[in-house]
């Protein structure tokens, strides 16, 4: 991306940039606009056919969906306050702050989903009460939460980027919530969600699943979008020590999602096995350090075949389903090329 000759402000530049015209950043505009064409509501998505599939399950399966419920309950508010408290006013680009508006928004129909989900798999109000309390009372989920709030405290103090090491700090906090939290954390409980589907289970919920992970695919370009910008604009930030930082911090990820796949996995799941979710989970971090323009870590390949569909099978039901489904028409053309 080339500046005007009379406009060199950066990206991270503190202050409150106004100015739509002449645009710095058409692309991030083009994701507004693209995110706007995903519009959905939680009243589209019928979970109550769900139900007669959550008296199947083996005591192991219903340990999986709980725990899984569980993290949705809490995990886009986490996404959600880092966008208010530390995105949104560092990113210094009118343009960018329409599609953080627009991303605030789809995080809060994520949360209204995830409640409707519980108050439909959850009758009992107290076990809904303790879904809500997992980052404190369930240890692998508090751990990711821990991993979570740990990224967001290293830039909540910072008013303004001011420093290189600002900058830095901010980098890192944006590459934490793409690469690990909305890519690997949800990424992984995605999974979960489409091999249930795989075995027939839970239509509804994975049905709400595909909107949700549209749009996470689509938050995870942006940010990466931001990534790109800032390299091209202040290359001497992205070093080799913020490399190694960026690598630890994938490594620390997959450990935590590891640890998630043993407590959901621990009873024993036929068809799903611990080994076979960690491959995954590397492949999907190898993938992101790969975005990323880094080296891959591990190299491990993708062993869930059902995921390597995922993405034949949303084109075709997107465009299979009713009209009437839809909030706003979409027009053009309709790629999912996200790797999983």
């Amino acid at each position: 991306m080339t500046l005007s000759h009379t406009d060199t402000r950066m990206l991270l530049d503190p202050g409150m940039n106004l100015t739509l015209r002449p645009m710095r950043y058409p692309h991030f505009y083009d994701r507004y606009r693209d995110a706007i064409k995903n519009t959905w509501t939680v009243e589209e998505v019928d979970l109550h056919s769900d139900l007669a599939d959550l008296r199947k399950l083996t005591a192991a399966e219903r340990h999986l969906v709980s725990r899984l419920v569980a993290f949705f309950a809490t995990g886009d508010t986490i996404v959600a306050n880092n966008l208010v408290l530390n995105l949104y006013q560092h990113i210094n680009s009118p343009e960018g702050r329409l599609y953080l508006s627009r991303q605030l928004f789809e995080e809060a129909v994520h949360v209204q989903f995830y409640l409707t989900l519980l108050d439909t798999y959850v009758p009992d109000e107290a076990e809904r009460h303790e879904a809500f309390a997992a980052v404190d009372t369930i240890p692998s989920i508090k751990h990711k939460a821990d991993f979570c709030f740990r990224w967001i405290d290293s830039v909540f103090d910072l008013d303004a980027l001011e420093t290189r090491e600002h900058r830095r700090a901010f980098l890192l906090n944006l590459i934490c919530f793409a690469a690990v939290i909305e890519g690997l954390f949800f990424y992984g409980a995605f999974a979960y969600v489409y091999f249930l589907r795989s075995r027939g289970l839970l239509n509804g919920l994975a049905s709400g699943t595909n909107w949700v992970f549209r749009d996470e695919s689509m938050h995870m370009a942006f940010a990466f979008d931001v990534v790109d910008t800032v390299r091209e604009e202040e290359p001497d930030l992205f070093d080799d020590e913020m490399a190694a930082q960026v690598r630890q911090m994938l490594v620390e990820g997959v450990e935590a999602e590891a640890q998630f796949a043993e407590d959901l996995l621990g009873g024993g799941v036929a068809g799903l096995s611990v080994a076979d979710m960690r491959s995954y989970l590397e492949h999907v971090a190898d993938r992101r350090m790969q975005r990323l323009g880094l080296d891959p870590i591990f190299g491990s390949p993708n062993p869930l075949a059902f995921m390597e569909l995922q993405d034949v099978q949303e084109l075709s039901n997107f465009f299979e389903r009713r009209v009437s489904a839809y909030q706003v028409g979409v027009s053009g053309s309709v790629g999912f090329d996200e790797d999983f």
